[in-house]
């Protein structure tokens, strides 16, 4: 996730460096027909590259606030994670009988667990990793054959709430409160996976880039009376920002793709871990995630 630091320029400039150097070719390429070729060109009133550049604006604004929409909705998702997560804990030593019941200890390292391996699974990572501390031997051999692994450790709960309820540690009323926890933590789940998987359409960015070049094309022509000293930087700045806009939008329509812009699900799990822990009241417990740049991750 992006901090309210001071991004350096090489990150920006790698955002556009495919589209950077097609700008300079294009403006330069249009800009050199224009001046010596003046007469076999229509003249090209201002309107026309103003028209294009207030309809990519409105296309800019429109993809802005839908690719924003999808990174909050999982920044969301996230927070509702948190809140579960601290509520199972604390449901496990409120209602289990015996509260050093070695059961709650060994949940919640699941819950842990569980939440280290999707953030890892939603950004294609090794799913797996991080969770040594909280897996057994035993249980690492029953996820590890599993596709959904997330969704094997959260099986492996649902089966140690159901054992507390076997030895009688649970009464009835208690164990519909804690499957309850477990089936919003799977909605959580869900809801992390569709955005995860649900693409944009990629026809809507390749339009939009069309359109860029045509204003780049056009609004050479419009200042073919201009000093190519003064035009060339001119086109490369307009368009620049309107690239940057848009792979700002990119980057946010995808919010588990392992960017700097993405939610910092492992920063957030560094938190429920810390949480978890000391609920647990271990004496080892983990710093939080800082960032060493402009982003955490």
């Amino acid at each position: 996730m992006l901090l309210e630091k001071k991004i350096p320029a090489r990150y920006l400039l790698q955002a556009i460096r495919i589209e950077l150097p097609i700008i300079v070719l294009l403006s330069l390429t249009i800009n050199y027909i224009a001046w010596h070729f003046k007469h076999l060109l229509p003249d090209m009133p201002l309107g026309i590259p103003a028209f294009l550049g207030t309809a990519i604006s409105v296309l800019l604004s429109f993809r802005l606030n839908q690719s924003y929409d999808r990174w909050w909705e999982a920044r969301k998702v996230w927070g509702a994670i948190v809140n579960i997560s601290r509520s199972l804990v604390l449901q496990l030593q409120g209602l289990v009988k015996d509260d050093s019941d070695p059961a709650i200890k060994k949940i919640a390292f699941l819950q842990i667990a569980w939440c280290y391996s999707l953030g890892q699974s939603l950004r294609g990572l090794d799913p797996l990793e991080n969770t040594q501390p909280y897996l057994t031997n035993t249980e690492r051999g029953a996820v590890k054959n599993h596709a959904n692994k997330p969704l094997a450790i959260l099986q492996l709960n649902a089966a140690a709430i159901k054992e507390l309820r076997n030895r009688e540690q649970l009464n009835p009323y208690s164990h519909v409160q804690l499957d309850n926890t477990l089936i919003r933590l799977s909605d959580a789940m869900g809801a992390a996976e569709r955005i995860n998987n649900t693409i944009f359409p990629s026809t809507y960015r390749k339009l939009l880039h069309v359109v860029i070049y045509l204003f780049v094309v056009t609004l050479s022509i419009a200042l073919k009376e201009v000093g190519t000293v003064f035009a060339i930087p001119l086109l490369i700045l307009i368009s620049g920002c309107f690239f940057l806009l848009e792979k700002t939008a990119s980057q946010l329509k995808d919010p588990f793709r392992n960017q700097p812009s993405d939610t910092s699900v492992t920063a957030i799990t560094r938190t429920i871990e810390i949480n978890i822990l000391q609920l647990l009241g271990e004496a080892e417990i983990p710093a939080p995630i800082t960032p060493e740049s402009f982003y955490i991750m």
